[in-house]
């Protein structure tokens, strides 16, 4: 999501002053009465430098999406990243702006045509600094836009008309190593938790079915509410986009997490959504698979339906995964499907 760039206050006035004086120059070289000239040159100050503030505050309401008007995915996502309610306080402040402004555009223009010459300069004086104290007050709103543009830069191009797999599981368990294999995606991949700071999605296309996999960062098993920003962005990527889920569990807990621990996160996902899950149980080639490291593995492949084992890091089982991805529906969704199927572009503000 691309929001406009976000000007200071002090950027916003010198821009807006520098336009005023520049159109005011101009007038300086037209032939009119004397006692007419300074009025019409400060009052053009004053008209021009309202106009280019305004403009620019304009730009920046017209460039940003109504929240209310995105997907629910996009609304939760923005939520979450830097919190909807102070985006629409922060908006709501530049179009206050924007109508104190414009009220002293017409008051200050009127005052300067009904002046004499001599009282014109310092009712321009006396307009600039209303204006500078309107825009003063909103440098905290502008600090906040700046602030939300830079956080939802990066935020995940979703094709709500393909067939959605979310990959779910705990940190390092080889989540985005099996997107690398799925598709054409390049995350970045690293042996320490966390390497997923944010929803990365790949795509490939079988039989004229375009498929999209999202890899979510790491999920701890701990409730929703206990979770941080990152994990709630993986959580709302489940609630909204998943077709099916593919967890993957490590066989060998080398991610540093207990079987029984990634178990128990199974189920939470479990009971919070309904989609379809493919169960897959990662690094087999290093799990120790004999002895009683055997049966202590195989517990917990037994309480999963159909899971398959699998090496991502070697490219084994990547086939199967795939074979089970093309069985998968599409659900239902249809706030999503009517609004936005042919809108797939709305949200990025350049």
């Amino acid at each position: 999501m691309m929001l406009p760039t976000i000007p200071t206050p002090d950027e916003l006035l010198d821009k807006g002053f520098r336009r005023g004086k520049k159109a005011a120059d101009l007038r300086r070289g037209e032939k009119m009465p004397k006692h007419l000239k300074g009025k019409r040159i400060e009052e053009t100050r004053v008209i021009t430098a309202c106009q280019v503030i305004k403009d620019r505050l304009k730009m920046i309401l017209d460039r940003t999406p109504e929240i209310e008007e995105l997907p629910e995915f996009y609304q939760d996502y923005i939520d979450i990243t830097v919190g909807v309610d102070d985006f629409k306080q922060a908006l709501g402040a530049l179009n206050w702006a924007y109508g104190i402004i414009t009220q002293l555009e017409k008051e200050y223009g009127a005052k300067i045509r009904k002046s004499s010459s001599e009282r014109a300069t310092g009712l321009r004086k006396q307009a600039y600094g209303r204006i500078s104290s309107v825009v003063h007050k909103i440098e905290k709103d502008l600090d906040f836009l700046d602030f939300a543009k830079q956080s939802l830069r990066n935020m995940p191009t979703v094709d709500f008309d393909a067939i959605s797999i979310v990959i779910a599981g705990f940190p390092n368990v080889g989540k985005s190593t099996l997107l690398t294999h799925i598709t054409d995606a390049e995350p970045q991949v690293a042996n320490y938790p966390f390497t997923t700071k944010g929803i990365q999605i790949g795509h490939f296309e079988k039989k004229w079915q375009h498929y999209q996999i999202i890899d979510t960062p790491g999920l701890l098993d701990r409730p929703i509410g206990d979770m941080n920003d990152i994990e709630l962005n993986a959580m709302v990527a489940l609630e909204h986009l998943a077709d099916a889920i593919l967890f993957i569990f490590d066989g060998s807990e080398t991610c540093g997490y207990l079987l029984e621990n990634q178990y128990n996160l199974l189920e939470e996902i479990q009971n919070v959504f309904d989609a379809p899950i493919i169960y897959l149980f990662n690094k087999m080639d290093i799990a120790e698979y004999d002895g009683i490291r055997h049966d202590y593995v195989q517990e917990y492949i037994d309480k999963c339906e159909n899971p398959l084992l699998i090496s991502a890091a070697e490219g084994e089982g990547i086939e199967e995964i795939i074979d089970l991805i093309m069985k998968v529906e599409k659900r239902e969704r249809v706030e999503e499907e009517e609004e936005y199927e042919d809108d797939e572009n709305y949200f990025d503000l350049t």
